[in-house]
């Protein structure tokens, strides 16, 4: 399967956006979804996960109650809705896919092995 992240933009603190991840070649029913985000002069960390159904949903304690992750596996496609957005969620933002048992969720970024092209987003004023 391979993945391409988009909706990213530049938007002033408070705002929301969007992000999509879009999957070809290959349904992603059998993957567990992540969302992980690199700012600059930082390592990528991790933002959330989705079960293979969506039943399940993580998220790093800096976007709880801020980010909602969701899928449309019928559309081969991962959401990442953003709001009340702040400067330091400026990053580049990736999606990733791992194959997982159904009910679980990953948050460790070694264990994804299908990357995206990440897609940027910007919060200033």
């Amino acid at each position: 399967v391979q993945l391409q992240a988009y909706g990213g933009g530049l938007v002033q603190p408070g705002d929301s956006l969007r992000l999509s991840c879009k999957a070809s070649e290959r349904t992603i029913v059998p993957y567990v979804m992540g969302w992980f985000r690199q700012a600059p002069g930082k390592e990528r960390e991790f933002v959330a996960t989705i079960s293979r159904a969506g039943t399940v949903r993580d998220y790093a304690d800096f976007v709880k109650g801020r980010f909602t992750i969701s899928r449309e596996n019928a559309k081969n496609t991962v959401h990442l809705q953003m709001n009340n957005l702040k400067a330091e969620d400026t990053a580049v933002y990736y999606c990733a896919a791992k194959q997982g048992v159904t009910g679980r969720t990953i948050k460790s970024i070694d264990r994804y092995d299908i990357w995206g092209r990440g897609t940027q987003v910007t919060v200033s004023s």
